[in-house]
Formats: structure tokens, sequence, C-alpha cells
């Protein structure tokens, strides 16, 4: 295991910026989750780290050792890590055990320790008994497992994923996301893992980094921490669908944008006359009388595990996700053009412009 910490650390590529003076410690056994946009800089962090490319300011460095800034540039072969792409780079002409045997050999690895090596992270990823097959008599999933075994056999104590999903189908994705979590607290290794799927990063991490558009960090913390308390309405709209509604405040009470339907909460302790109040669909109870604000369902779509509702209330269009069980029960379930209360069981409130948040709120 072994801590990484990265202080003022910035890039740029044809003039652009990618990162901003960043500061990140991620630490010894940790699963570490970088989650944000296309065109973050996720990537361009992580071949900094490999040592792929050089830092144009700050340092980097993995346990106790200075391998990037300050002079020094230690190269990627030298710095004790693994790394997964998200395109596998699986050789085609060679077997398994040769694919995931090439590390050690290309580091003249002795040749009895490196088939024990090789046969035990073989094991780790659970492709025993398939080390003569070649890449193309493998599943998508099991080439992953290829790449990750070969990242693994050098026995690295800091393991960096580029989305290393992304190529899968849905059921894969889910079935690899847990079983990197379960192999990462077996080894008890240092991950870093770089994503845009909330879901993915959700699900492994121990801790959760969320990166905007311009290279920055906007929050880190447990994924508890940053999907119920986001740091800002960014974080919020970036980990899954929300609802935003520009609210005006009369007095002690704030209106919807209609200006007539009122808040039906406790009010928000904001300063100003004008705010942005965010739920997400889940957070929405539906009924059918009694107090909340009053609404039209304008779509119900039945999506398997939810029902998916879209419903005008109070001049604007809300999302509302009902578990389907409760929504097939005929009691529970409303159809288009019904009428219906909402009420919320969760919220959020950002000083916030409505057209800022959709924009990317930088």
């Amino acid at each position: 295991m072994t801590s990484v910490r990265i202080d003022g650390l910035s890039k740029s590529f044809g003039g652009r910026k990618i990162l901003h003076d960043l500061d990140l410690t991620v630490e010894a056994g940790e699963s570490f989750t970088l989650l944000g946009p296309s065109g973050c800089g996720k990537t361009v962090l992580m071949r900094l780290l490999a040592g792929f490319d050089r830092p144009d300011a700050g340092t980097i460095r993995i346990g106790d050792r200075l391998v990037a800034g300050d002079g020094a540039d230690v190269p990627p072969d030298r710095r004790g890590l693994g790394m997964v792409f998200q395109d596998y780079a699986v050789w085609p002409h060679m077997s398994v055990a040769d694919n995931v045997a090439y590390p050690l050999k290309i580091a003249r690895t002795a040749a009895d320790e490196r088939d024990r090596r090789t046969r035990r992270a073989i094991g780790q990823v659970g492709l025993a008994g398939l080390e003569a097959r070649m890449p193309s008599q493998l599943s998508g999933g099991q080439q992953q497992r290829v790449a990750l075994a070969r990242a693994l056999v050098s026995e690295p104590s800091l393991l960096l994923l580029d989305e290393p999903l992304n190529n899968l189908d849905a059921n894969l994705r889910e079935e690899m996301r847990f079983e990197i979590r379960e192999l990462q607290q077996k080894l008890g290794i240092t991950v870093i893992y770089v994503t845009h799927d909330q879901e993915i990063a959700l699900a492994i991490a121990d801790r959760i980094g969320v990166m905007d558009e311009t290279g920055r960090l906007r929050q880190v913390g447990t994924p508890d921490d940053v999907f119920d308390r986001p740091i800002d309405a960014f974080v919020y709209r970036f980990l899954g669908v929300a609802n935003f509604v520009p609210m005006r405040r009369v007095g002690a009470t704030w209106l919807f944008p209609d200006g007539a339907a009122v808040w039906p909460g406790e009010a928000p302790g904001l300063a100003g006359e004008h705010a942005t109040f965010g739920c997400r669909p889940f957070d929405i109870e539906l009924a059918r009388d009694g107090d909340g604000l009053a609404g039209v369902v304008r779509r119900a779509s039945f999506l398997g595990a939810q029902m998916d509702y879209l419903i005008e209330a109070g001049g604007v269009t809300f999302r509302a996700a009902t578990d389907s069980r409760r929504a097939l029960d005929p009691a529970q379930r409303f159809e288009e053009g019904e009428t219906c209360r909402l009420a919320f069981r969760g919220s959020q409130w950002f000083d916030t412009a409505v057209a800022d948040i959709e924009g990317g709120a930088r």
C-alpha cells in the first residue's frame, strides 16, 4: 500500500490549461474515484501520475518518493504502479498467460518466479483454467480481467484505472465494478479510478473527488457526503438526475415560477430574493389529494425498476420517480392527464441562477 500526494499540479496543452493548481491526497489502501465530465482533465491527471506526461508546475509524490516536479521525473516503469486503460490493450496474438506475464518478461524476471506470479494474478481475477486461451476466445469482461491481471502481476502498490469499464455492456459494467471493489479490498492496494459514470464512482469509492470542466476539484468526500451534502449546484447536478426550479421570495414566502404556488416546506435561510430549489426524482412523493404542490401528469413511463413521471406544477416541469412495485399498484399509479399532489421529501437550495447551473455553474 502507498499514498499519493499531489501539490499545485498544473498542465496545459496547446495553450489551453487543463489542470489548475490541483491539490489532492489519496491515503494508502484507499479506493479513490475521480469523477467528472469528459474533457475535464481526469485522464491527463492519470497520465501525469503514471509518468507518461510531465507537469508544467507542481509535484507528485507516491509514498515518500518524489516522482514528478522540482526536478524529478521518474520513468513509468519505476513508479511501482499498474495501469488499466479503457481499451484494455490486450495483445491479440498472445494467450492469456503470455499477456499477463509480459511485464515480468520485459523486467527479466526469472522464469519460475514469472510463472508463479502469472498464475497467481490470473487466479486473483477469476480466470484460472483459461491461461491458454487467446483474446478472441474471451468475452469483453474476460478481456478486462486479463488487463487487470497484467496490471497486478508486478505487485504494484498503486493501481490506476482509467475508465476501464466503458466498453462493456450494462450488465458486465455492473458486475465488474463490484469485482474491482472486492479485489481492491482483498489485496489492500491503493486504487485511483477515473470515470464519468456516477454509479460506478459511488459503488467502488471510499472517497470521491468531483472535477469540473475547468480541471478544478469542486468537492472531495465520502460517497454519502458528496451525494447528500453537495458543496454546490455543480456537484449536485453532476451526481444524478435533478430538478432545478427558480424560486422568488416575497416576504417570508418562497414562490414557484407561476407566482401563485407556495413552497410547502420549511423555508431555507437564504438572504437574497432569488434562489434555486433542487430535488431528485425520488425525492418527490406523489399523492392524489392532501397537502402539497398541485400538478398534472404529462408523461408516465414504465422503466422496469421504476415508474418515471413528467409532471407540470408551479409553472415548471418536474421529473419524478416511484419504485415500480409501488407504482404498479392501481391505487398508487398515475396515468397521463391525471392531477396529483407533490410532496418533497428532500431538497437542496442554492443561491445560484438556474441558467448558471444548467450551463455548468463554474
